[in-house]
């Protein structure tokens, strides 16, 4: 399957599961809003992953943003049944493979055009997606975390007036932040094409079925 095919049967998909939860959102199905949170705080200027810099550099209709947008998402049951079903859809749809694997490469990121990615191309993918259905794209920021093995991972960080809430390709729970069990080390910036420390701040619970 080529580039864009993948991304029209994943849209298509998740539009059609979003508009049906949109409509009438059964409980078993879509969990319970998350409890409104503190955020993580940015603690200045970081330096951009450097494949991120070549992704801008090929997709740049991805990482163009405007400081027009909202800098939050304002949780409805809409919205959270949207997000739920992607986060879902996309961790479903993807194959998990390592860059080197797929490509022959040490690091690249793009939105699993092929229906194979690794964790950044999952997240990237999601983002697109919410994207396109609405969210504001200034409100989901590509974020770099270590993970429970002490390796660099990739997650989309949400910013919501509940919180910010992590999706994440290794679980379809979506958590606040400070429950996932990472180390949250840098995220994009809202307000420009550069990126911003997290300090290396410590979430303290771990995510459960891992």
């Amino acid at each position: 399957m080529r580039s864009g095919s993948f991304l029209k049967v994943v849209g298509f998909a998740v539009g059609a599961l979003c508009a049906t939860l949109g409509a009438a959102p059964a409980a078993e199905s879509v969990p319970p809003m998350p409890a409104i949170e503190a955020g993580a705080s940015p603690l200045g200027a970081a330096k951009p992953i450097a494949a991120w810099v070549t992704f801008c550099q090929s997709y740049a209709a991805e990482c163009a943003g405007s400081s027009a947008e909202p800098a939050r998402i304002t949780l409805t049951a809409a919205s959270w049944a949207q997000i739920v079903a992607v986060n879902k859809r996309v961790n479903k749809s993807v194959r998990a493979m390592t860059d080197m694997d797929h490509l022959g490469v040490p690091d690249r990121w793009d939105l699993a055009e092929d229906g194979i990615g690794d964790c950044e191309d999952y997240q990237l993918l999601k983002r697109h997606l919410l994207a396109a259905a609405g969210l504001p794209k200034r409100a989901m920021r590509m974020t770099v975390v270590i993970d429970e093995k002490g390796e660099g991972h990739a997650v989309l960080t949400l910013i919501t007036d509940r919180g910010d809430l992590v999706l994440d390709n290794k679980t379809s729970q979506i958590l606040p932040w400070h429950r996932t069990g990472y180390v949250f080390v840098k995220r994009e910036s809202q307000d420009a094409v550069a990126w911003v420390s997290l300090g290396g701040v410590t979430s303290p619970a771990m995510t459960a079925n891992r």
